[in-house]
């Protein structure tokens, strides 16, 4: 048996050729490749078989439009079939509305037209028909984790998914994608190399011209599908929108369609009078202001009043606060932009009163205007009647931009997960929702007077697990006969149980605070858990539930409210006339033309010329503080071997420790002491803590420290100035 020889690479002698090589040498080496490259593809010309489908070649080439319209069906019906795990379902999908199959095919088949501009048509052919292939793979992926499709929002919100990555994906799925994308890029490359080209003459002119026509042709039959009610520019439910319109068109409505479009009738003269002569913009209380309460709003994630279900029963009651709280407060259905997600737009709503139908379909204003604009919100209209302002989450301050929106709608702080100490989590890893009660306690001390607090809770966050996890429930279900489904409305039923006795622990913090309080505890949106109507004795999917608990005395007001009103509600049961919008709906509520002067005053506000403020804008920068409590160091000691313990005050696991500028390898040990296992300090060395959040975002820096004969001397006034704008901050940093 002959033996397998492997021969022993020459490592020496090629670093001998590649330090001698000479500038000759390489032009030599790329023309012979290029000449030997010319001669390969001349061969295949030439040969035997080319010479055979040579005929054939040209026969597509003059059906290649009818040949790119079958392709790009089957790309739709593929793309739908994976979006939808079933090509069963994608067939049917196709059978039961052919036109907006072929609607979306027809979008498929115009970005081929762009083939004839180029000699590689089959490489272009490939690249297209792998991006859109790619979509639906996204798409279909992402729909296994989350209730929630592929749209483009989800590109600006990478960064921080990133952070969330394994609350998703676990290790095997992350390698098979890893793989899965390098040999589709190895085999796009080899088709760039391998592929043939077209050897007619080509006419870009005309190429282009037509290009430009199929473009034209697809407006016209966009505006015909829309008005034939074929598609709709407002999605609802996003979900529910890819299911019903096709994912092509879906996601190219979130690229492309954002925003509010200007209304025909937009001008001052039509702003005046909506405002009535501007009389909406003013801010005004009939309380005297020391009876101005305390007005806090918990966004409840993922909540809804789990005895609304008509499916199954749970052993015990799971919201019993919350149950006494409706019984006795004001209370109601609550209604929301969205099922199953889209917490950061009810939260839009709710802060600015704001309707979010009038945006792009599946849009996040938070990721789009809000981003980088100031706008008036909740904040600015109580800050305008002496109100400090808090915002609070635990979870990433990052996430859906939260910590800059906070900063340009007016907020006074932000305290978000890098600045609390979280020590309970749920079975799927989100931190528990108890740990905001100290954290509005805190924010509302750093103030004299009344507070508004707006708290995001996370534990309710899905993805809910068909495996049993919570080993001894303290809520069992009962009449759901699949075990894995059963199992996750348990988990979730069992989160809804504790985030009622965050309610109700919250409640009875307020009541020894001893303060006039009101606080409005609603759900975001309706949990991941495939819900139809009728599973709901309201017979309404985007409805969740809302109560009003106060210790003044409100009458009991019981009504359903949409999300985008209960801000503008709550201030006009207070007798608070505050918030060019707010006011708007106080007075124009039950008027004529209500929904459409809103969409007109919308767009003054965000995108127009503002012709409602008159030149006087209530919000022209903001000013907020991340976190409430700074990061003060005491000592640091040294270990008998290498490194030191660092103590001090409000440490967390975001304290991140830098000596002269850079960043130390740290272990977090509890909030008063952080080991430095590999640090060397020398006499006069600089040591600042910062609060950092994702993407290595500075939230918060501590005064800097000088380490000088083992003490530590603090230099006052060097950290973050919480009298100036975080993101102001940052931003002169960056530049540096």
């Amino acid at each position: 048996m002959k033996k397998f020889q492997v021969k022993k690479p020459d490592i020496k002698g090629s670093f001998h050729k590649l330090k001698n090589i000479k500038k000759e040498d390489v032009k030599v080496y790329w023309m012979a490749r290029k000449e030997r490259r010319e001669r390969i593809l001349e061969e295949r010309r030439n040969s035997a078989f080319a010479r055979k489908m040579r005929p054939v070649y040209q026969f597509m080439n003059r059906i290649s439009l009818l040949l790119h319209a079958l392709l790009a069906c089957m790309i739709n019906f593929a793309i739908e079939a994976i979006s939808r795990h079933s090509a069963m379902e994608a067939w049917k999908y196709m059978t039961g509305t052919p036109l907006v199959f072929l609607y979306n095919a027809f979008m498929i088949f115009i970005t081929f037209s762009v083939v004839y501009l180029v000699k590689r048509r089959m490489f272009v052919r490939i690249i297209i028909s792998v991006l859109w292939l790619a979509l639906g793979v996204a798409n279909g992926y992402m729909l296994m984790k989350r209730v929630t499709p592929f749209n483009a929002q989800d590109f600006k919100v990478a960064k921080d998914g990133i952070t969330l990555i394994n609350n998703y994906f676990n290790g095997v799925e992350l390698v098979g994608l890893a793989v899965g994308i390098g040999a589709v890029v190895i085999w796009v490359i080899s088709m760039w190399r391998r592929g043939g080209q077209y050897n007619g003459k080509l006419r870009r002119l005309w190429a282009l011209a037509g290009v430009g026509v199929w473009f034209v042709v697809y407006g016209i039959v966009s505006d015909l599908a829309v008005e034939k009610r074929v598609v709709s520019t407002y999605f609802g439910n996003i979900a529910f929108a890819y299911e019903d319109y096709g994912l092509p068109y879906c996601f190219m409505a979130s690229v492309f369609n954002t925003g509010i479009t200007e209304p025909n009738d937009y001008n001052e003269k039509t702003i005046t009078e909506i405002s009535g002569n501007r009389e909406i913009t003013k801010s005004e209380t009939g309380r005297a202001k020391d009876e101005l309460p305390n007005i806090i709003f918990i966004q409840l994630e993922s909540y809804f009043d789990v005895a609304e279900a008509e499916f199954f029963t749970t052993s015990e009651d799971a919201s019993p606060n919350l149950h006494a709280m409706y019984e006795n407060y004001s209370s109601g259905y609550f209604k929301v932009p969205s099922i199953g997600a889209g917490t950061a737009n009810t939260e839009f709503e709710v802060l600015t009163g704001m309707n979010l139908r009038y945006f792009g379909p599946g849009e996040y204003p938070y990721k789009t205007v809000l981003k980088n604009q100031v706008s008036e919100s909740a904040a600015t209209a109580l800050g305008a009647l002496g109100y400090g302002t808090h915002a609070l989450h635990n979870n990433g301050g990052n996430f859906y931009s939260r910590a800059r929106v906070f900063n340009n709608v007016g907020f006074d702080s932000y305290t978000s997960k890098e600045f609390m100490n979280i020590l309970q989590t749920t079975e799927n890893g989100w931190a528990k929702d108890d740990i905001l009660i100290q954290h509005i306690i805190e924010a509302m001390d750093t103030t004299k007077g009344q507070d508004f607090v707006f708290g995001i809770s996370v534990q309710g966050h899905g993805d809910y697990p068909e495996e049993k996890m919570i080993e001894n429930p303290k809520i069992l279900v009962e009449g759901i006969a699949d075990e894995g489904t059963k199992n996750k409305w348990e988990y979730y039923v069992n989160q809804v149980y504790e985030m009622d006795q965050f309610a109700g622990n919250l409640v009875k913090a307020l009541e020894e605070r001893g303060e006039p309080t009101v606080v409005v505890f609603y759900g975001d949106h309706l949990p991941t858990m495939g819900l139809k109507a009728e599973d709901l004795k309201g017979r309404y999917l985007y409805n969740t539930n809302y109560v009003i608990w106060d210790n003044i005395g409100l009458p009991k007001e019981d009504r359903n409210i949409p999300s985008y009103q209960i801000m503008a509600d709550v201030l006009d049961r207070l007798d608070i006339h505050s918030g060019t919008v707010f006011n708007y709906h106080q007075q124009r509520r039950k008027t004529k033309n209500y929904l459409a002067d809103l969409e007109i005053l919308q767009y003054d506000l965000l995108y127009g010329e503002q012709y409602v403020y008159d030149g006087k804008p209530p919000i022209t920068e903001g000013h907020m503080a991340m976190g409430v409590r700074d990061v003060t160091l005491k000592n640091v000691i040294p270990h008998l071997g290498e490194g030191y313990s660092l103590y001090g005050e409000n440490f967390t696991k975001s304290s991140k420790v830098f000596v002269n500028g850079e960043r130390q390898k740290s272990t977090f040990l509890n909030n008063t002491r952080i080991d430095l296992p590999e640090t060397e300090l020398g006499e006069e060395d600089e040591i600042v803590v910062v609060q950092m959040g994702s993407s290595n975002t500075v939230f918060r820096k501590s005064d800097a420290y000088l380490y000088q004969n083992g003490e530590l001397t603090v230099e006052e006034g060097t950290g973050t100035d919480k009298k100036k704008s975080w993101v102001e901050q940052l931003d002169e940093e960056e530049k540096r």
